[in-house]
């Protein structure tokens, strides 16, 4: 079971309760004790359906129950209306073993389908001496360029070179 798929049933489970353009956020509790995703969405639309958040709460969980998503060990409902749901060992065991086998590719896509994007970076002014700060820049260019090359898009890194006081 993945974010995306409980984000998707969520989802259809708030269309169905008429809020389908409600935001969902997914967090993970700092404490663990309190599952291993975590949402508030029965509070956010507790005024919006003119329901009590906890009644609400309790009729996702329901439905989300329902439809026996693989890997969801359990789904509880805490507190005023929070929704913490608890994966099964089993699902966290299947995403690791397929983090170890996709080894230095994790995480690698093609989102950027070779799509040409320019990164330009740094941009030292001449007419002032260099600092910490030029170098945090250049350290935050490269790292977004890497970032967007791993993920597909066809990067050229620019260094900028402010000459405009020369």
């Amino acid at each position: 079971m993945t974010r995306d798929a409980l984000r998707t049933a969520l989802a259809e489970i708030l269309a169905e309760l008429g809020a389908d353009d409600a935001e969902i956020r997914l967090e993970q509790p700092r404490d663990p004790s309190h599952g291993d995703v975590a949402t508030n969405v029965a509070l956010a639309l507790a005024r919006r359906l003119g329901r009590p958040p906890r009644d609400i709460a309790e009729d996702i969980r329901a439905r989300l129950e329902a439809r026996a998503l693989p890997g969801v060990a359990a789904v509880e409902v805490a507190g005023p209306g929070f929704l913490n749901v608890r994966l099964a060992q089993a699902s966290v065991a299947d995403v690791l073993s397929g983090i170890v086998r996709a080894a230095d590719d994790f995480g690698r896509s093609d989102e950027g389908d070779g799509e040409a994007v320019l990164v330009e970076f740094v941009s030292a002014n001449p007419t002032g001496p260099l600092h910490l700060g030029h170098g945090r820049q250049a350290a935050l260019g490269d790292a977004i360029a890497a970032l967007l090359d791993w993920t597909g898009w066809s990067v050229s890194r620019e260094y900028y070179y402010n000459d405009a006081g020369a």
